[in-house]
């Protein structure tokens, strides 16, 4: 089994800060990929930052230059540091991994519960 604990979300005002965090746990054999997607009310989940399976970085653009997503390989987390929040960022957060059990089952996108983010004066 394996999951994923998400933590760090919260209430902040626009221009603040937020640092997200996201661990996988269980019987993991490697983890592949992980990153955040986000949901805003009535819209469609979209990513926010990743990293592939290469290793590269993926951002939304609306991302680049404010949010940055880093890792810590050997406890298979990865956090995601959030600067010049705006109104248009608060969403739920969810985590998500590319990962592989011991028993070989393979999950190419499981997902975290999600963390809300709440931007608002």
């Amino acid at each position: 089994q394996v999951q994923l604990v998400e933590s760090g979300g919260g209430l902040v005002q626009p221009g603040g800060s937020l640092r997200l965090s996201c661990q996988a746990s269980g019987t993991i054999y490697s983890v592949y990929a992980m990153g955040w997607y986000r949901q805003a009310p009535g819209k469609q989940r979209e990513l926010v930052a990743a990293f592939t399976s290469t290793g590269s970085r993926n951002y939304h653009n609306d991302a680049k230059g404010r949010f940055t997503i880093s890792r810590a390989n050997g406890e298979n987390t990865v956090y995601l540091e959030m600067n010049r929040l705006k109104y248009e960022d608060t969403a739920v957060y969810y985590c998500t991994a590319e990962v592989e059990l011991t028993d070989g089952t393979f999950y190419d996108q499981f997902w975290g519960q999600g963390t809300q983010v709440t931007i608002s004066s």
